[in-house]
């Protein structure tokens, strides 16, 4: 497996970035890729474990790392793209936005810096395309049965993909003008290039993936009506319902959601035109990013290309620690402090901070109204309590507020009133082990049974939700391949 002593003689490294004064002039990728020779040494650094926690605990597709790391140390590309792809439809997507929880699961990573697994898989998948290995897979043999998909990001593409191979005839419906979900709008160009997007969708197309766009399941067309036209209806809708800061001001001009201010830029790029009346700028503005994740860091990113005057990321939590606590073992993703690339351009950050209320004249955002919070934590690890430090109010000075405080659950609309589904505590279509919900040829995957996730988990669900509609569908037992189903 790789090289023995890999991990002892090479160090870890990863592609570099650009350099922040260049790359905040543009929203194009500026993660850098290694040489042919740097990725096989570090590939080659990946350990024979005995349990691979990479694969087996850390990565929700279940990619088979070792082997395809031990495949690019020899030098096996196209062996490799194959065995990624068996397990993940889209790598070129995880490997350049997946927070990467397999890295900190790697047994390395217990008191090593792991192995480059994210940049391994994202050059894998890149040098597929380069050498026309990535070629429309069309099915030899059609079935007959007709499938509808509802929702064309990651988890409606991957299970279209995986269905239409098994010789179905699948469309997909979108609500929006273009195709892709949050990989098209809620993604900055910066860290997914929409040409990226666009090539895999002409796999797509190619296979016979049928995409019909502007299309709004539930009021354009009754989901009841889908149920009666196909022999499967697959629900792949988003996550989509912000949570709020209901706090005083809240309705001052200048307090946005973080997604609006997302789609509009990644709009613009794509050629659209802002309404007027509808158009969020940071440019030369005091911007406050209220909450953490990926989607406030996108906005930081955005915020600092637009040109703000200053970004400040505000977080109500207390700071991480540096090291993982007792209570955070390997290989759990790590509760550790982190810097995203977003936040080393350029912003402030401030920690245990409250926002109480928006300050504004005249109807427009002026500042934030917060108090400093102590925090006592448990030894267990628990999530802990805070109280207000007394006398530590203070005002902000802010223009524009983003809100990235998470999403609840999938859009409770027309749909789910019109197919009366059943959800679960927490807001999200109840299914079964097969991904179906309790209406009988009717599924549901990605944010609408799991809540807002990941790329990564949708493009899992995605998967085993075209399993399921192939289990219904038919007698064979599985679409998932085995590791000894192919030949490498």
């Amino acid at each position: 497996m790789g090289k023995p002593t890999g991990f002892i003689e090479t160090d870890r490294q990863a592609g570099a970035k650009s350099p922040v004064k260049e790359r905040i002039k543009d929203y194009k990728e500026f993660e850098g890729n290694l040489s042919a020779g740097e990725l096989q040494e570090q590939a080659g650094r990946c350990m024979d474990c005995g349990v691979p926690t990479c694969h087996a605990y850390g990565c929700p597709v279940k990619n088979r790392v070792p082997d395809w790391n031990d495949m690019i140390y020899r030098g096996h590309w196209k062996r490799a793209l194959t065995l990624l792809h068996s397990t993940n439809n889209f790598p070129e997507f995880t490997g350049r936005v997946c927070p990467a929880p397999c890295e900190p699961a790697c047994t390395l990573s217990i008191n090593r810096e792991s192995v480059t697994i994210r940049q391994i898989e994202k050059q894998i998948v890149e040098r597929g395309w380069e050498e026309g290995w990535i070629q429309p897979q069309p099915a030899a043999i059609k079935t007959g049965k007709r499938v509808a998909i509802i929702g064309s990001g990651p988890a409606g593409l991957a299970a279209a993909q995986q269905l239409v191979r098994k010789g179905y005839d699948v469309i997909v419906f979108e609500k929006d003008d273009r195709i892709g979900g949050m990989l098209r709008y809620g993604i900055p160009d910066y860290k997914l290039d929409r040409s990226i997007l666009d090539r895999r969708l002409e796999q797509l197309y190619k296979e016979g993936v049928v995409f019909e766009t502007r299309v709004n399941v539930g009021t354009d067309l009754s989901g009841m009506y889908l149920s009666r036209s196909f022999d499967v209806v697959v629900i792949c809708v988003g996550a989509q319902i912000p949570r709020n800061l209901e706090i005083p001001g809240r309705d001052l001009r200048g307090v946005h959601y973080a997604m609006p201010f997302l789609t509009q830029q990644n709009r613009r790029i794509a050629g659209d035109t802002i309404p007027e009346n509808e158009v969020i700028t940071a440019c030369g503005k005091q911007v406050i990013v209220i909450g953490g994740g990926d989607t406030g860091s996108d906005c930081i990113g955005t915020s600092i290309r637009q040109g703000a005057a200053s970004v400040t990321h505000i977080y109500y939590q207390d700071v991480p620690p540096e090291e993982r606590p007792l209570c955070n073992p390997w290989p759990e993703w790590p509760k550790t402090f982190k810097t995203s690339s977003s936040q080393e351009e350029g912003c402030e950050r401030f920690w245990k901070y409250q926002t109480k209320e928006f300050i504004g004249e005249k109807g427009f955002l002026t500042g934030l109204k917060v108090a400093e919070l102590d925090w006592t934590r448990p030894e267990d690890g628990s999530r802990g309590t805070y109280t207000e430090k007394p006398d530590s109010e203070k005002i902000i000075p802010a223009d524009l507020v983003f809100l990235s405080l998470g999403f609840q659950h999938c859009e409770h609309g027309h749909l789910l009133m019109d197919m009366k589904l059943e959800l679960d505590k927490r807001g999200n279509i109840k299914k079964d082990d097969n991904m179906m919900t309790g209406l009988s040829g009717i599924f549901a995957a990605g944010d609408a049974e799991l809540g807002a996730s990941l790329v990564v988990h949708a493009i899992f669900s995605g998967r085993q939700a075209a399993e399921g509609v192939h289990r219904y569908l038919t007698s064979e037992r599985t679409l998932k391949m085995s590791y000894n189903d192919k030949k490498y």
